[in-house]
């Protein structure tokens, strides 16, 4: 199958799971299948790049993540990012926040569509999350998106591992090319500060992270890296 093929089937299962409609079963056997595809996307547009890197060069764009919730979101962009080769830098904090996210085109292009989904689905799920009598919604909503990302960082982890080892050479590839992102990321960001540790307070994350394990895959201020 084509790699523009892959990632229409991708396009296609992710605005099924995004359905209100969507039943947790459906939503996790759509999950199963994306996952796989989107992982096979960016592996297959990594082999063809081996072959003519101008096909498929490193890129960046910003990404705006709006209130509320926004450092969480954030946090959820760069869990997507990661497993998919991509790397963000966080510009702002509080409010609204803008991120700077670096990675080859097709990476990029999948980690947006990824991330924009699972935003959606994230609405859906904690819409229908009920808060703990007695507790803040805010703290509670908070650690459920904290947990939500974890899930989904896990699962992608793994779904990239396993399209890297179906495909014989895959693994140098694919660390030069994170290489070249890394570098980029660099020169642009040549002094980074990390972001500290939060102190989360709700009750959420496991219900969270259970949510995250059903989720259809397929400035002046200072500035922090992911």
């Amino acid at each position: 199958m084509k790699t523009d093929g892959l990632l229409a089937r991708v396009r296609k299962l992710l605005a099924m799971a995004e359905d209100p409609a969507c039943t947790p079963g459906e939503a996790e056997a759509f999950t199963i299948k994306a996952a796989e595809l989107i992982a096979k996307y960016g592996v297959d547009q990594a082999m063809l790049a081996a072959e003519d890197p101008a096909a498929d060069p490193v890129g960046d764009r910003i990404v705006v993540v709006v209130p509320p919730y926004a450092r969480d979101k954030a946090g959820l962009l760069a869990a997507v990012a990661a497993p998919l080769r991509c790397r963000v830098v966080h510009l702002e904090r509080g409010g609204t926040a803008r991120s700077h996210l670096f990675g080859h085109e097709a990476d990029l292009a999948r980690a947006e569509l990824l991330f924009t989904s699972l935003l959606v689905q994230a609405a859906h799920a904690l819409a229908t999350s009920p808060v703990p009598w007695g507790e803040h919604p805010a703290a509670y909503r908070r650690s459920w998106l904290v947990g939500y990302t974890e899930a989904i960082r896990a699962r992608l982890w793994e779904a990239e591992r396993s399209a890297v080892a179906e495909t014989p050479g895959a693994e140098l590839v694919l660390v030069d090319r994170t290489d070249l992102v890394e570098r980029k990321r660099d020169e642009v960001y040549p002094r980074l500060a990390k972001l500290p540790p939060r102190r989360l307070q709700g009750s959420g994350r496991l219900r969270g992270y259970r949510a995250g394990q059903t989720a259809h895959l397929g400035g002046d201020s200072e500035v922090t890296a992911s």
